[in-house]
């Protein structure tokens, strides 16, 4: 084979990120920048009572523990506002300052009225305007919640969804595209209500009084190319903040390859400053699972890191048994867990790459691509696992022991590395 007379530069970097407006979420001493040159957030949502002060301040932190850096809770009563100020006490006695998003439906603008230490104790305010009212008395309430907002200085997430759109708006461009001469497909009339929707409300939120930097906005649909469609959309009509996420994205594995297919896109091409997995949690499954895969689709597309990742290959005919799975899944689960208290002991950590291979195929060459890897034996191998630590070959294990030498040599592997970060200050 002739080589060739020259190599194509392949660039793999993700596109520069758009440009939006940088709004800033607070809470005490936890500041969340959003937008402009700030790294994409992670939003989750919690699905108690919120009126169950001490049941809700529990998920939130759970949430915020496994890396949501914002949290929103649903504010549909007096009651539920009432208790949303001792939530928030609750868990600054807990040490978790992480901001709060109040999601306001139909009634918002008298609850925020009515209760301003709900209004205060909130970072962040999540307005649909499809929800807000009919007519004169839409404008109306949808400036009493934005006043509120300008008052305290707070964020507002202008959050349009397919499922609870301005039916008047909607019917006014249906009627509108009817008459023209080539009317559109009435999907592409949808995605106008959509984006109009947002931008207007906007643009009036910005006449009412709140500044421009505290607008986020989201187009939430239930479709991945709906999705994809919106977005694109809305990225070349504003300059604000957006916060992405299919709507009802559904359960187990559908909900989360839809949502990684959807978000991956978009984020691909810079657009999205926040994200949320709305996931369907399974029977038994912790709420945080939605948090789990908003990181794995950010650090896959090498956006952010979170946690040290684990390269496993799947298993083949040349694999005699199920060790390096089961070390795999020592490993990963060991890292996450370790994880908080890592953080502030080994600045870097969450870099680490870490692989368990199960036989001589690729095993040696993606374990001298990892910062410390395994090949275990495979069928007719040598009863030896060989252990590559920055891309040499540093010695073998063998015997009943593997496994826990190896789990062993990863954590002196840290200690070693990260260790010496902290040590320096």
């Amino acid at each position: 084979m002739n080589a060739p007379e020259s190599l194509d530069i392949i660039d793999a970097a993700a596109p520069a990120p758009r440009r939006s407006r940088q709004a800033r979420v607070v809470w005490g001493r936890e500041v969340v920048t959003v937008g402009g040159d700030a790294p994409v957030r992670v939003q989750a949502m919690t699905n108690t009572d919120t009126v169950d002060v001490i049941g809700t301040a529990i998920q939130v932190k759970e949430l915020a523990r496994a890396g949501s850096e914002m949290v929103r809770i649903t504010v549909n009563t007096p009651e539920a506002a009432e208790a949303v100020p001792h939530i928030r006490e609750q868990l600054d006695r807990m040490d978790v300052h992480v901001p709060l998003i109040g999601d306001f439906h139909y009634n918002g603008h008298r609850l925020l009225s009515e209760y301003p230490a709900m209004a205060q104790a909130l970072s962040k305010y999540r307005i649909n305007p499809g929800n807000v009212g009919k007519g004169d008395k839409r404008d109306r309430q949808f400036a009493m919640m934005v006043e509120t907002a300008a008052k305290y200085d707070k964020v507002v997430r202008i959050g349009v969804n397919w499922g609870s759109l301005d039916q008047e708006l909607l019917a006014e461009l249906m009627d509108q595209n009817a008459r023209r001469p080539q009317p559109v497909d009435a999907k592409q009339v949808m995605y106008q209500a959509l984006v109009q929707s947002a931008l207007s409300s906007a643009a009036e939120a910005r006449e009412i009084g709140l500044n421009p930097d505290n607008i986020v906005i989201s187009c939430k649909v239930s479709g991945v190319q709906d999705l994809i469609s919106v977005y694109r959309a809305l990225a070349r009509r504003c300059d604000y903040a957006l916060h992405l996420g299919l709507t009802e994205a559904g359960m187990g594995v559908k909900g989360t390859v839809a949502s990684a297919t959807a978000l991956g896109v978009l984020l691909q091409e810079g657009i999205g400053d926040t994200i949320r997995v709305s996931l369907t949690p399974q029977p038994g499954e912790a709420r945080t699972q939605e948090v789990v895969v908003a990181l794995e689709i950010l650090q896959s597309l090498g956006l952010r890191s979170f946690n040290p990742s684990v390269t496993a290959c799947p298993g083949c005919g040349r694999t005699t048994s199920t060790t390096f799975q089961e070390l795999a899944k020592q490993i990963d689960d060991f890292l996450r867990a370790q994880m908080p208290v890592w953080k502030a002991r080994y600045p870097g950590v969450e870099t680490l790459k870490v692989a368990v291979m199960g036989c001589i195929v690729n095993g040696p060459g993606e374990s001298k691509h990892a910062d410390i890897g395994i090949s275990l034996p495979g069928t007719g191998e040598a009863p030896a696992a060989p252990v590559f630590i920055d891309g040499e070959k540093a010695l073998t294990l063998r015997g009943p022991a593997i496994a826990q030498e190896f789990h062993q040599l990863v954590e002196r592997y840290i200690e070693r590395r990260f260790g010496t970060a902290t040590a320096a200050h």
